[in-house]
């Protein structure tokens, strides 16, 4: 008996030790997962608001970059050049028009014109290009509708108001390549059709054309020039979500010298994270190959001990020692070396319903979408197996959906059993936690099943969540990138 007592003794510590160092070694791995997630999720308050008008890609805000500074400059330079430029032209041809008509009138006032007046109509035409009329006994029509916006009908008004003081009427809207004017004379009106280039500085088009041409130009060059700056960028994207996949990664670092720096430092990231999974595999294998060494040798000495109650209670601590270090080995294959492949998912869930139905349950299987997917196949066969296999612990019924869109594959396990509380779907991750409630997640076995489930569902770049099931058990979902 004493022999039993220390036999005892020794397994319960041996389990203690190993649970506590795969508790801490997991508590940490969780530990610097979370703190990623928050630092992920924090954003500066003020660029919030901001950040709903701004396209979401870096391509899309550089050009916004790009783009905004030209079309200010442009708008600027439209400005100066309309309000500076047009309207001083068009305010200095205007008065020369305006000038020549008034010098018309004088003539026609002051010298004695022939009946029609047909020679002071010919110096106006072959002097002054300007075709004139003169309406006998008429009166000026009635005002026309005024063009809100036109710097040729505001510039000759003005001009008109200050150098003939009569009467006039002015049509600028009419004929597009004409103006015509007329001043009421005494009893007589004065008809003058000129052409609106000889008032009107008309070279807006070629302007316009310089400035979209040059700007069409620009921003050629700025896009070709950003998409080959982005590349890099989407390279190093590429890479990191294939790594948080579980895939295989060839990276070269390539493009500016930040984007070059953030490659290189996503490469060191990588080693690091690669060396710290092969030492975590490296120490879990290492413990499971002593522990194994000393459960064979208890098993040789309980094998040499009289049958009695307090030796096969000691004989079942063993046999559930064993299974834990299966569930660590389990693990440790699951981690080494196993590299993504092309699977068929419908074809995996389909054997782990013909087993459930072997055991007794009413099981249903729906698949949508496309069935196969790049993953770790033996990895993922055990995170089915052990959904699978709780659901059947506690269940009668189990109905197992997966569907595969254009970003995910999610996979549900539903079972009819008795749950578990919300407050304590989280804990049952932790390595070897049992509950105490009417349905224990791994009863009989080693309290590492959903916790390894989980880190292989990390691994991918996934996770598992527990849910109240529709059925009326609990709902088991592995959500997983594609």
């Amino acid at each position: 008996m004493a022999t039993g007592g220390k036999v005892a003794g020794t397994i319960a510590l041996v389990s203690r030790a190993a649970a506590q160092a795969f508790g801490r070694l997991t508590g940490a791995f969780d530990a610097s997962s979370r703190a990623s997630r928050r630092a992920l999720r924090t954003t500066h308050g003020p660029m919030r608001w901001l950040s709903r008008f701004l396209p979401r890609s870096l391509y899309g805000r550089s050009l916004v970059i790009v783009i905004a500074p030209v079309v200010l400059l442009q708008s600027v330079v439209a400005y100066v050049f309309m309000e500076r430029h047009w309207q001083l032209v068009t305010r200095r041809l205007s008065a020369a028009v305006t000038a020549d008509i008034s010098a018309i009138i004088d003539v026609y006032r002051s010298f004695p014109q022939d009946r029609g007046s047909e020679t002071l109509q010919r110096i106006a035409q072959e002097r002054l290009n300007l075709d004139i009329d003169f309406l006998r006994n008429a009166r000026l029509p009635p005002p026309g509708p005024r063009p809100f916006f036109s710097l040729l009908d505001q510039a000759l008004s003005r001009q008109l108001e200050l150098q003939i003081k009569e009467p006039f009427w002015l049509d600028t809207v009419g004929q597009s390549d004409f103006v015509e004017i007329r001043v009421q004379l005494d009893n007589d009106v004065l008809r003058v059709v000129a052409r609106r280039s000889a008032a009107y500085a008309s070279n807006s088009h070629i302007f316009l054309a310089w400035m979209l041409g040059t700007s069409l130009v620009l921003l050629t060059v700025a896009i070709l020039f950003l998409r080959n700056q982005i590349r890099p960028i989407l390279a190093l994207a590429d890479a990191a979500e294939s790594f948080g996949k579980g895939r295989d990664v060839e990276f070269r670092p390539s493009g500016a010298t930040e984007v070059r720096q953030a490659g290189h430092a996503f490469l060191e990231m990588k080693r690091r994270v690669e060396r710290t999974l092969s030492e975590r595999t490296t120490m879990l294998n290492g413990v499971s190959h002593d522990l194994r060494t000393i459960l064979t040798r208890f098993k040789l000495s309980l094998a040499l001990l009289d049958r009695t109650p307090e030796i096969e209670a000691i004989e079942k601590d063993v046999d559930e020692m064993t299974r834990m270090l299966e569930a660590y080995l389990a693990f440790v294959r699951g981690e080494a070396g196993e590299l993504p492949l092309a699977t068929d998912i419908r074809a995996l869930l389909e054997e782990l319903k013909l087993d459930a139905e072997r055991q007794g349950h009413q099981t249903e299987l729906t698949v949508i979408g496309d069935p196969v997917v790049v993953v770790r196949p033996d990895a993922i066969r055990r995170v089915l197996t052990n959904l699978v296999s709780n659901a059947a612990r506690h269940g009668d019924r189990i109905a197992i959906t997966a569907t595969h869109d254009a970003r995910y594959l999610i996979v549900t396990v539903d079972d009819d059993g008795p749950g578990i509380p919300a407050q304590n779907r989280e804990e049952v991750f932790k390595p070897f936690v049992r509950l105490d409630e009417a349905r224990n997640v791994d009863e009989g076995g080693s309290g590492l099943g959903l916790s390894i489930s989980r880190d292989i569902a990390r691994s991918h770049g996934g996770d598992i969540a527990l849910l109240d099931s529709p059925i009326g058990g609990l709902r088991a979902m592995m959500r997983l990138p594609v």
